[in-house]
């Protein structure tokens, strides 16, 4: 809880604020979570999911009827239905990114633990997950939510980052240094 101050100074982060509130209101945490966390995926899946939130040519009426769409798809509680309506009405489904993240970071924030993004040229199996969890807890001295993502060009290793913090093991960055101190 301590960086939700800085959080909610952002315009995303008043967004996220007021629907962590409702959602606390409604005893909806964990579902408008799970919701956010099918929207982040699917932006990050879905090239047309990109194009939707950032098309300033759609009207209003366009876009909440899109979005609706999406959600319907998605099977989104109503809750998160009704934030992605206002948003659209008010075309800030562009921020809906940062929107999420910062939910995401008062939830954690209020539960006392804190996101860890894992980059891995392949999939963690269960074992490797939960050595890891365990590492970057005893690391940061509270719980750790390990959020993955593969990324082939990185070819091997891991870039974990935690808020501002990045630890960056990968191969790739690992010859791009031998590069630049062979170069110099």
């Amino acid at each position: 809880m301590e960086n939700t101050g800085g959080i909610t100074a952002s315009l995303a982060g008043r967004y996220a604020s007021a629907l962590f509130e409702l959602a606390v209101d409604e005893n909806q945490v964990t579902a408008v979570e799970g919701d956010l966390e099918k929207l982040r995926v699917a932006l990050s899946e879905s090239e047309d999911m990109r194009a939707l939130i950032k098309d300033p040519e759609l009207s209003r009426k366009q876009a909440a009827s899109a979005i609706g769409a999406v959600a319907t798809h998605l099977n989104l509680a109503p809750l998160t239905k009704n934030f992605l309506g206002v948003l659209a009405t008010n075309r800030r489904l562009s921020s809906l990114p940062d929107m999420i993240r910062a939910f995401n970071a008062i939830a954690a924030a209020q539960r006392g633990e804190v996101t860890a993004d894992v980059t891995s040229a392949h999939p963690l199996d269960d074992t490797q997950l939960s050595l890891l969890t365990q590492k970057l807890t005893a690391r940061e001295g509270r719980d750790v939510k390990v959020r993955t993502e593969v990324d082939p060009s990185i070819l091997g290793g891991l870039i974990v980052k935690i808020g501002s913090r990045q630890i960056d093991s990968s191969i790739r960055t690992r010859l791009n240094s031998l590069a630049q101190a062979m170069k110099g």
